[in-house]
């Protein structure tokens, strides 16, 4: 089963680090050209800066590890991102900290804490949460045995993923792929054999 954490959203945050000024811009993303696109977005916005240094960590396996220094010394800023990064467990995350020279020298201790620090700040902001792979049901019932789903669906055996009321109703359900079998029998049993799986496929779902 597929399970790894990410950021729910895209955010930002800005630290001032002895009159440096630091701002992480951080996204979630699920391929490495949509991470490039955005860092390209980044570096246009602040083309001024004095660097813009971006980070990515991509794959459930985290088989995707990039970083640039972006002028700033070499090991210092993008690759104790990606470390840090890797060390919290989350992927599918692009990270770009942008920095305007404030005149007094960080030197490489100060260059890696202010970086990661900023960059675990905007991965904060944020937010993270957990992906899971889960299996996804559709199912056509019909009208009086849509209430006793959704109540067995409020003690946690699964959960209800949208409604569709036509001539009969279309419930979506998820649950744990290892429950899949039993909440279809448990369907089938509430419905007294009524109910009809009309789809059923294994999805990614943020928890």
């Amino acid at each position: 089963m597929i399970e790894y954490k990410t950021v729910e959203k895209e955010a930002s945050c800005e630290q001032t680090i002895e009159k440096s000024r630091f701002i992480a811009h951080v996204k979630p993303v699920a391929s490495k050209e949509e991470a490039e696109k955005f860092i390209d977005s980044i570096k246009k916005i602040y083309k001024d800066a004095t660097h813009n240094v971006p980070a990515m960590v991509i794959g459930e396996r985290m088989q995707i590890r990039w970083a640039s220094d972006d002028g700033e010394p070499q090991g210092t800023s993008g690759a104790p991102m990606v470390h840090m990064m890797v060390g919290e467990g989350i992927t599918n995350t692009v990270v770009v900290v942008t920095r305007y020279f404030g005149d007094i020298k960080l030197g490489t201790g100060g260059l890696v804490r202010a970086y990661t620090g900023v960059c675990r700040a905007g991965i904060a902001a944020a937010g993270i949460c957990t992906v899971r792979e889960r299996t996804f049901l559709k199912v056509q019932v019909d009208y009086a045995s849509l209430g006793r789903i959704q109540n067995t669906s409020r003690n946690g055996c699964f959960d209800i993923d949208g409604i569709i009321y036509d001539d009969k109703v279309t419930v979506g359900i998820l649950s744990d792929i290892d429950d899949a079998e039993n909440v279809k029998s448990y369907i089938n049993d509430l419905t007294a054999g009524a109910a009809q799986v009309l789809e059923e496929k294994n999805i990614l779902v943020k928890a």
